[in-house]
């Protein structure tokens, strides 16, 4: 398919990836469709993008025409049914194999024969969800980073069996998004979280080990390696569940000891501990202005 007779973009799942996802489509002219499991976690969704479209316009960063323009390109649903006419699906839901596989087999089969199946997942492999369908051809992984709005990379993934149409068209499709692609083979991880995810599981071990405080651990590497932010703020962000999942499936994937689980990770995840989206992490949000979080420090005393 040329990405020119791309025309309606589907979207699995409205959290913060996938609103992330929806936004940019509709902002680059497509007609959107986000799924959720239930229509109030569509509508929530959607919401949320309303609402950071309204901050963006109230600050200049987009004119209400394009404001208006990129809600009206939006539809939240809780039918996959109403994804059956997309030219492509964009898959943006926890990384849980069977679940992903069972929405995929279901859209093999309403599907047209042109629909281009993506997934933004950052460790599962693109050849594994690709065999759940009859479209192996026709499916690649379109891995964009939080916030999708703000951040300019997506990796293009190519599985075993996707074509070179499709690939291309997928390129092609993240520049009309607005974003930078870059080419990946079909491993755990890509680029980036091949080579993020070590560090990450590496600054959770440091503080484990007592090797330096949280917060100079983040300090180090903001100021000796120029990053915007610390590991372990970034932790908070990303997720410590999302992180403590992708580093249980690489660790399957590659056998090597450098993803495998830190024990303080585990005992985070476990306690709810999920980072900014549940309020605490390494560092507790309940306030409004981030400190550490003293439940971790007197864990590791």
């Amino acid at each position: 398919m040329d990405v020119k007779n791309i025309k309606t973009v589907g979207v699995l799942g409205c959290g913060l990836m996938g609103a992330g996802i929806a936004q940019i489509a509709a902002a680059a002219g497509y007609k959107t469709i986000a799924r959720e499991v239930t229509q109030e976690l569509a509508d929530k969704g959607i919401g949320n993008i309303k609402k950071q479209l309204e901050r963006n316009a109230a600050k200049g960063k987009i004119t209400a025409e394009e404001k208006d323009k990129t809600i009206a390109n939006l539809t939240g649903t809780a039918s996959l049914d109403d994804l059956k006419n997309c030219d492509v699906i964009i898959e943006a839901i926890t990384e849980d194999i069977k679940l992903k596989g069972e929405i995929y087999s279901y859209l093999d089969k309403i599907c047209p024969a042109h629909t281009i199946f993506a997934s933004n997942t950052s460790s599962l492999t693109i050849t594994e969800m690709a065999a759940y369908t009859q479209r192996a051809d026709r499916f690649c992984g379109m891995h964009f980073f939080n916030p999708v709005p703000v951040m300019k990379l997506v990796e293009i993934v190519k599985g075993v069996r996707t074509s070179d149409e499709t690939f291309d068209t997928a390129f092609e499709l993240g520049k009309a998004l607005g974003k930078t692609p870059i080419a990946a083979k079909d491993n755990s991880g890509f680029v980036v979280n091949f080579l993020l995810v070590p560090y990450l599981l590496g600054a959770i071990r440091a503080v484990q080990n007592g090797t330096a405080s949280i917060e100079d651990i983040d300090k180090g590497m903001m100021l000796g390696c120029g990053y915007p932010m610390g590991p372990l703020t970034l932790l908070d962000f990303v997720g410590i569940d999302t992180t403590y999942r992708i580093a249980e499936i690489m660790l399957k994937e590659y056998g090597e000891s450098m993803y495998a689980c830190p024990p303080l990770l585990r005992k985070m995840f476990m306690a709810g501990f999920y980072g900014k989206k549940s309020g605490k992490g390494f560092y507790d949000y309940s306030t409004g202005t981030p400190v550490v979080n003293p439940e971790i420090v007197n864990y590791i005393k």
